[in-house]
């Protein structure tokens, strides 16, 4: 695989719709075979769900639960559809881990429905040489009709346990999508995605305090990432197309910048 390849690929992902990122991928990985596996595995792609065939429940996929073309469940902790026989069996974490991503489960749930109203969460955690990592997703979609759009969260963090403290490092990603089609306002597709990243050292006294602290940092990153998106991204959005589109008919927005401009010269005298 060529670097220039592959920089030249992610280079143009970063200038296509971030909602058409899956189909943009799906066609690079086509025209470059050789660059799919750190394709899939270095670009963040809306989320998509599937049901649990055991338990009817949804979960979200991603590359992370990922073996081949087959996803593990986080309800069931099996692999649909199950994999091969001469596969070892997927990679699935230890009882410990596993025990941890079931409650971390439940908690983003609670968080889910809190703030989200709705929508589809998963968790997933695996097993490191000095401590443990997960992903959290988010998933809300607005129903279909005239208007629509996606946010998808994507948390990856490392938990590297020390003495009575554990350090975590947090890399989050926000995907958002929105758009409307109708005759007085047109067509209007805004969309684009955001990555921070945060360390943080943390006490820690049992697996529990594990739990609390991941989701203390998610929802810490979460309220960040939607202020900024509300303040300066929909901010900076709404002054520019105010500033580029007038529902005031043109000859009162002039009547007015006279008006404006005589009561500035009468100052002056």
């Amino acid at each position: 695989m060529s670097s220039d390849q592959f920089d030249s690929a992610l280079d143009l992902l970063r200038r296509l719709p971030p909602h058409s990122t899956s189909a943009n991928l799906n066609r690079i990985c086509a025209i470059a075979p050789s660059l799919t596996e750190d394709l899939l595995s270095s670009v963040d792609q809306p989320l998509e769900s599937r049901t649990c065939k055991k338990t009817k429940r949804d979960y979200l996929l991603c590359d992370y639960n990922r073996d081949g073309d087959s996803y593990r469940s986080p309800w069931s902790n099996e692999f649909e559809p199950p994999l091969d026989e001469g596969d070892e069996g997927g990679s699935v974490p230890s009882e410990r881990v596993r025990k941890m991503e079931v409650r971390m489960g439940e908690g983003v749930e609670v968080y889910r429905d809190l703030y989200y109203e709705g929508g589809v969460s998963s968790v997933y955690f695996w097993d490191l040489d000095d401590g443990f990592a997960g992903v959290v997703l988010l998933q809300k979609r607005t129903p279909k009709g005239g208007s629509e759009g996606g946010w998808d969260s994507i948390h990856v963090f490392e938990a590297i346990d020390r003495a009575r403290t554990a350090h975590y490092k947090l890399t989050s990603t926000v995907i958002l999508h929105l758009g409307t089609k109708n005759e007085a306002l047109g067509e209007m597709d805004l969309s684009g995605n955001m990555t921070r990243q945060i360390e943080q050292d943390m006490p820690v006294q049992d697996d529990n305090s594990h739990i609390v602290n991941v989701g203390k940092l998610v929802e810490d990153m979460e309220l960040k990432m939607r202020s900024l998106l509300q303040e300066v991204y929909f901010g900076k959005a709404k002054d520019i197309v105010g500033d580029l589109r007038s529902i005031q008919p043109l000859t009162e927005a002039n009547k007015d910048k006279a008006t404006h401009q005589e009561m500035i010269n009468s100052m002056k005298r």
